[in-house]
């Protein structure tokens, strides 16, 4: 069986108005947008709301960290708003996670939760200066990773350049959700470990997450249709089901 990744539009936008348009022009081209934090700080719940209501599903990236209890809280309010997908960081630790697993396991709903390992604008000496010492980037984001699997997430969020890597820890189960996409015409901005669609594609992406090249394009509906067409002329082996 041959699939490509599906996009995931990033409405990193300010106000419910600019994120509203977005979804009016692309929605049915695309039925998953991610509001993260600035939207969310900006909007609350309204947004998600909002994006639910335009017909498109919401990843709900806040990339949680916290104490267990109060993590497990915020996870039971995402499945309220009906978000399918929601982000922690595997840093957080294993306590953290397991709450969190168990908050969607008791609510019966069918959100995955995802793991953040290392952020895509960090590289090996922003780590560094974290964690201290010269640590391995890639090291890192296997142990995040394999951590989140153990706790019973369902995928991570991890830079382009571990999906190889992921996928030989993880084995294919795992869903990888990878940001740090760029189109080969598109500028990288603050993304330091950056690939394009169709090299994630090959790499075995499970979703791309992908904001600015299309939202800030001059023509987001053309952009995103670039990006498809590029991507359906890479299919790649995978006989798991989305």
């Amino acid at each position: 069986m041959h699939k490509t990744p599906e996009l995931i539009v990033a409405l990193d936008v300010g106000d419910l108005a600019s994120a509203a348009v977005i979804v009016e022009q692309l929605y049915p081209i695309v039925t998953l947008f991610k509001v993260g934090l600035q939207l969310f700080t900006a909007e609350g719940p309204r947004a998600v709301e909002a994006v639910r209501q335009r017909g498109g599903d919401v990843f709900l990236d806040l990339k949680l960290h916290d104490i267990p209890n109060t993590v497990a809280a915020a996870v039971r309010e995402a499945v309220r708003l009906r978000a399918v997908m929601c982000t922690l960081h595997a840093s957080g630790g294993r306590s953290m996670l397991q709450a969190a697993t168990a908050a969607v396991a008791a609510s019966g709903a069918p959100m995955r939760l995802l793991a953040v390992t290392v952020l895509t604008s960090l590289d090996s000496h922003g780590l560094g200066e974290i964690v201290g010492g010269t640590p391995d980037l890639t090291t890192q984001v296997v142990r995040l990773a394999s951590l989140a699997a153990e706790a019973g997430l369902d995928g991570v969020v991890a830079s382009p350049h571990e999906i190889g890597v992921l996928r030989a820890a993880l084995g294919p189960s795992m869903r990888l959700v990878i940001p740090g996409i760029r189109p080969a015409w598109a500028a990288a901005d603050d993304q330091r470990r950056v690939m394009t669609p169709q090299e994630a594609a090959v790499a075995g992406a499970d979703y791309l997450v992908i904001g600015r090249p299309i939202t800030a394009a001059a023509d987001p509906v053309k952009a995103t249709r670039r990006i498809l067409d590029d991507l359906k002329a890479v299919a790649y082996d995978d006989s798991r089901s989305i």
